[in-house]
């Protein structure tokens, strides 16, 4: 029961943050010195056309009118029509999420991976030249500009070695069939091994570029978390059972040291959701950071506003999930 108080406690939080959210995205993008009307039908156009289509769009209402037409539209699930594409823009938002969403599990799975073995072989090899040496790729990876790293990667592995493809989420003669819209998925389920493979090698080099700096900053904090739990006394007392070092460390330092980093990897989650902007203008990937970003370039209004609370979103239920896994797998935490 406490923990259902604790979920509904989040979730009225999270209600709170959408709606501060949806209201600061709609007022920035309406009160701009900028006229999407102009950028779609240029300079020279007749004030009759551009009134006709002002009108079509709703943007001779007052504001507030506006605003209140926006909040409804939030609430059926009626976003608008994109200016660019002409369509729905909760359809263009199914269509380009999936690609991001490929992309960010990709990168959190590495971040996953490599974070908790990195940060915990740094640790129990404290000061030995492994420990500083993760500690430089660490600090690489925190400060390293993600547009320099990107364009370094693809000018070695694709353009100079030719060890991996190029731009894209897939090759342009290689196109999975489409089922669900994730091209992973799709491929396993027509069994199209050759498009798995190929969409396969298409993901590695941007997923490392937008995993690699979660993942020195989960390498850090799980060393950090790593070495207190080492000090503590259970572990002292653990070794002086006669437990092997690697059951120490596994069996009970590991699960201990880990709360805290559970904590970084759903916001990194969020942020890999959010932040992908970069990486996929880079690297071509058709995903929802270059939907927004030629949606501002056009001031597209429904698209910009529709997808950045998409993406707030799914921000803030990653880091509902966050909160309630770290109170289930800390009992000291008060819920």
């Amino acid at each position: 029961m406490r923990l259902a108080t604790f979920i509904a406690r989040r979730l009225v939080l999270m209600s709170i943050v959408m709606a501060g959210v949806a209201t600061i995205v709609f007022f920035v993008t309406h009160i701009i010195p900028a006229d999407p009307v102009g950028a779609i039908l240029g300079g020279n156009a007749p004030i009759e056309l551009v009134d006709e289509l002002r009108h079509k769009l709703g943007l001779d209402k007052p504001l507030l009118y506006q605003f209140m037409d926006y909040i409804k539209g939030i609430f059926t699930g009626n976003f608008g029509i994109s200016l660019i594409t002409q369509r729905p823009v909760i359809k263009d938002i199914l269509q380009f999420f999936p690609a991001t969403m490929e992309l960010a599990f990709a990168s959190v799975l590495f971040t996953i991976v490599f974070g908790i073995i990195l940060g915990t072989l740094s640790a129990v090899k404290r000061n030995k030249p492994i420990d500083h040496v993760l500690r430089v790729f660490s600090i690489m990876g925190v400060s390293m500009p993600v547009f320099w790293l990107g364009l370094i990667l693809l000018f070695v592995f694709y353009y100079h070695l030719g060890w991996l493809p190029g731009t894209g989420r897939h090759s342009l003669f290689i196109i999975p069939e489409h089922i669900t819209g994730f091209v992973f998925i799709d491929s396993i389920l027509t069994r199209d091994w050759d498009a798995f493979k190929d969409c396969f090698g298409h993901i590695i080099l941007p997923a490392f570029v937008l995993g690699y700096a979660s993942t020195a900053s989960v390498a850090r904090i799980m060393r950090a978390s790593m070495l207190d739990v080492l000090r503590q006394d259970y572990i002292r007392t653990a070794r002086s059972k006669g437990l092997g070092k690697r059951v120490v460390i596994y069996r009970h330092a590991l699960r201990n040291a880990l709360i805290p980093v559970i904590t970084v990897i759903g916001i990194s989650f969020g942020d890999l959701l959010s932040g992908a902007v970069l990486t996929e203008t880079i690297f071509a990937w058709p995903g929802i950071g270059r939907y927004l970003v030629n949606g501002l370039l056009m001031l597209d209004y429904p698209a910009v506003t529709a997808g950045t609370l998409f993406v707030a979103f799914i921000y803030s239920l990653a880091n509902l999930v966050v909160d309630v896994s770290y109170a289930v797998f800390d009992p000291r935490m008060d819920h």
